[in-house]
């Protein structure tokens, strides 16, 4: 059996139904899951931290990333482009995608993650070049090294450039090869059970990539094994005048046509959503995972998230594509958020602490996990803690709630804990050399951008 004991805990801010923010309390865990909080506990365990000046917060949970593209970041010929010309010059260097690319560059992104306290990743990998090997195989292995808690997708493409779409033929597949691997994932990878570490989602990559025969499949494969199902939706004006123009629908309305509303549904971005559909989405339980960076970055806009808090439509947060975002910290993601509603909505804009728990429960919500996003006797111990004796957040200190989103954190945190396993500590990942990490993935990425 292990044991984890947080001791003394200057601050626990649970994220609970009742947002209880505790003070000078203990937290223990046995084999993963929180048994008990409260102050001067009788256990004892065989991994015990001194809480004492430590603010403890519910792991954060990244709801859409492409880890991938960790290798194609901050390239100077894309950097100003919009999402259509950037794809389409990016699928040059993401056509040459393998194993070991796929296997590192998941190692750097979401080492990068579990150091700014995201414990939990969802990865929407769609680029499956024909002979590329295990990609899924490869990420889930990457997770398991690093000890985070791994949420795959099979995601696919089948409209390549002679059929209207934007990617090259080598990187699109037929809607039978699509299902057949897509049977093989859910079947090898997919472990619905509470506390599980491995989740695999359905998710075609977006309306101008896939067919409606595609997304139809898609969606009763899902519901045929009981797996989610996630794409992109209403991320640019471009995407929907290409559906009016190719669908005579808009984006929403098509994607309602072929089954993709419901509370086993949330797309990525959400940018451009009209009132009636803001609405639709809060009927159906549909979510949208927000990307606020990754959506400056592009130019796409700004995704109406205060009005969808107010409707319930189901929000979370996330970093989007390492190449949209040039980096993969959730902790970062929470500070924008809440500074561009706060530009936009004023006072309808969400609270600090309210955007850290669109990145702990909502995230979790849209995952369709109640096993996580809160500390809660019978949840996984799935946490951080930060030193609230930092000199950049002096004065920060009568807060706690807020602090991350409103002062935000420079640099990682200081311990992450997944599965009640201690996978950060003092900043550094403990269950990898960092270093011969990243010389073995600077290496790999040197060799796959010199194969362009």
């Amino acid at each position: 059996m292990s044991t984890l004991l947080l001791k003394n805990l200057h601050t626990l801010v649970t994220c609970d139904d009742r947002d209880a923010v505790l003070h000078h309390v203990d937290l223990y865990c046995e084999d993963g899951v929180i048994r008990a909080i409260g102050p001067n506990l009788p256990q004892s365990a065989a991994d015990v931290i001194d809480g004492s000046h430590y603010w403890c917060y519910p792991g954060l949970v990244n709801t859409h990333h492409h880890l991938y593209q960790v290798f194609s970041r901050n390239l100077p010929q894309v950097q100003n482009l919009e999402l259509f010309d950037w794809l389409t010059a990016l699928y040059e260097i993401w056509k040459g995608l393998d194993e070991t690319v796929v296997r590192l560059s998941s190692l750097t992104g979401m080492g990068e993650l579990l150091k700014h306290g995201c414990t939990t990743c969802f990865d929407h990998h769609y680029v499956f070049p024909a002979g590329a090997g295990d990609l899924l195989g490869a990420q889930f292995a990457a997770a398991e090294e690093l000890g985070i808690r791994m949420f795959a997708s099979r995601g696919s493409m089948d409209l390549s450039r002679k059929d209207g779409g934007l990617p090259p033929d080598s990187v699109v597949q037929t809607v039978d090869e699509i299902m057949r691997d897509s049977v093989r994932a859910i079947e090898t990878w997919h472990d619905p059970a509470p506390g599980s570490m491995r989740q695999v989602a359905l998710a075609p990559c977006s309306p101008f990539s896939v067919s409606a025969e595609l997304l139809r499949q898609s969606a009763l494969l899902a519901r045929q094994y009981g797996v989610r199902l996630h794409t992109h939706l209403c991320e640019t004006k471009d995407e929907e005048a290409f559906m009016l123009r190719t669908r005579h629908m808009r984006p929403l309305e098509f994607m309602d046509s072929l089954g993709w509303t419901g509370p086993d549904v949330w797309y990525a971005h959400g940018i451009h959503f009209n009132d009636d559909e803001l609405r639709r989405l809060a009927k159906t339980g549909t979510g949208v995972a927000h990307c606020p960076i990754s959506n400056m970055k592009l130019s796409s806009g700004v995704a109406r998230v205060p009005e969808m808090l107010e409707l319930g439509v189901p929000v979370g947060l996330a970093v989007d594509g390492s190449a949209s975002n040039d980096g993969s910290s959730l902790l970062e993601e929470l500070r924008v958020c809440y500074l561009l509603h706060r530009l936009h909505a004023s006072d309808r804009a969400p609270s600090g602490y309210q955007v850290l728990k669109m990145a702990t429960r909502g995230s979790a919500r849209l995952l369709g996990r109640t096993d996580i996003g809160s500390l809660e006797s019978g949840k996984c111990a799935d946490l951080f803690l930060v030193d609230s004796r930092r000199l950049e957040l002096v004065g920060g200190e009568y807060g706690p709630a807020d602090v991350l989103a409103t002062v935000g954190l420079r640099g990682a945190v200081d311990y992450t804990v997944v599965n009640g396993r201690v996978v950060v500590r003092e900043g550094r990942l403990v269950t990898v050399d960092e270093a011969k990490t990243a010389r073995d993935a600077r290496q790999a990425c040197r060799r796959y951008l010199d194969g362009v």
